[in-house]
């Protein structure tokens, strides 16, 4: 492993500034508002405002924890690991999801720090960690490589938590793992399928909803399934494109009393802007398949349940395959937890690792 510091040479943030000023913006119709995407006046907004982001700054905030890079199973992963100075701190490995990156986690660090040594990493394709440079980097094979990268940080008892992708990959890690991983936390869980059983009119309705979800993708997992490489030449070569591609996700899938702040959204897609991992990190879908069925997780269980979520799980269906310690049904929040209700998620990981097993 290598001690690593963020910073982006000075002429990377110039070409960007550059490209942002030279912007050859789309056309739009009259009143079109979000029935064609996001509109035209909102990406110029973002678009401006990032003109004065200051990097720097945010480099700072990284640079204050510790953080390194390692290769593991060929490929570079680089992580933030911040060590609690509790004597009963538990190790926790977090993962972010897409369009997220570990700045997701920022908010969460001092809340988490004082129960729990925190391992973050860039899923490998994504931020700092980096283009992948092979095939088969799905999210079982990121799993794998968080347990090795567990294992070789020399913890031997550890939980895993995750919303998006990380829900899925630290639920893969305890499969992977059994033996080490002592509970897993997610605050993402589709749940789908057939269910003869009962369900209370709010567990039916949630079941409509995945039903829909999973028979009408989002446009962008059917274009990461089939081509990811395609919209990578636009995004990788526009800032503004990469800019449009991800702010909307944050605007549509976050709870509107929650809305994300323009400056994390900036700084969230420079994570994926200055480290040229447009492209790799759509590949993630189709690495790992549209639709590939449930994810095991032989350990505890923790669901935080977010009311303005994509979809929320039905607990019958999860009850079914799974030991559940901890289910919270949140009274605010959608996709983006750690940046949305960062106390309400950090208070439920703590009372499940702590108090729930």
């Amino acid at each position: 492993m290598n001690e690593y510091r963020v910073h982006v040479p000075q002429a990377d943030l110039d070409d960007l500034n550059d490209r942002l000023a030279r912007t050859r913006w789309p056309d739009e119709l009259p009143g079109a508002g979000w029935d064609y995407g996001i509109p035209l006046s909102r990406v110029q907004e973002l678009a401006h405002a990032w003109e004065k982001l200051d990097w720097r700054a945010h480099e700072a905030r990284l640079n204050a924890y510790p953080q390194f890079t390692a290769t593991i199973d060929g490929e570079n992963v680089w992580f933030l690991h911040i060590r609690s100075a509790s004597p009963d701190a538990i190790p926790l490995i977090l993962t972010h999801g897409w369009p997220g990156s570990v700045v997701e986690f920022l908010d969460l660090i001092p809340l988490l720090t004082p129960r729990f040594h925190l391992v973050i990493p860039a899923i490998p394709g994504f931020g700092f960690s980096g283009p992948t440079r092979s095939r088969g980097w799905g999210q079982q094979r990121v799993a794998q490589a968080w347990v090795q990268l567990m294992a070789e940080l020399g913890y031997e008892r550890y939980g895993a938590q995750g919303g998006d992708w990380g829900s899925g990959i630290s639920r893969l890690v305890s499969a992977a793992d059994p033996k080490h991983v002592i509970g897993v936390h997610i605050n993402f869980m589709p749940t789908g399928g057939a269910y003869d059983g009962p369900l209370s009119p709010l567990d039916a309705a949630r079941l409509e909803k995945t039903r829909k979800l999973a028979a009408n993708r989002h446009p962008h997992q059917v274009l990461f399934a089939a081509a990811p490489q395609t919209i990578a030449y636009a995004l990788n070569d526009s800032p503004v494109g990469q800019l449009a591609f991800l702010a909307e996700k944050f605007s549509q899938w976050a709870d509107p009393a929650h809305p994300i702040p323009d400056e994390v959204v900036l700084t969230d897609v420079m994570h994926y802007w200055i480290t040229g991992t447009a492209g790799s990190s759509s590949r993630l879908i189709k690495e790992t398949g549209l639709g590939s069925g449930p994810v095991p997780c032989p350990v505890p269980l923790g669901v935080a349940v977010l009311p303005h979520d994509i979809v929320q799980p039905v607990r019958p269906l999860v009850d079914l395959r799974h030991d559940v310690r901890q289910w919270t049904e949140f009274p605010s929040g959608g996709h983006f937890a750690a940046l949305e209700v960062p106390e309400l998620l950090a208070t439920d990981i703590t009372t499940f690792f702590h108090e729930a097993l």
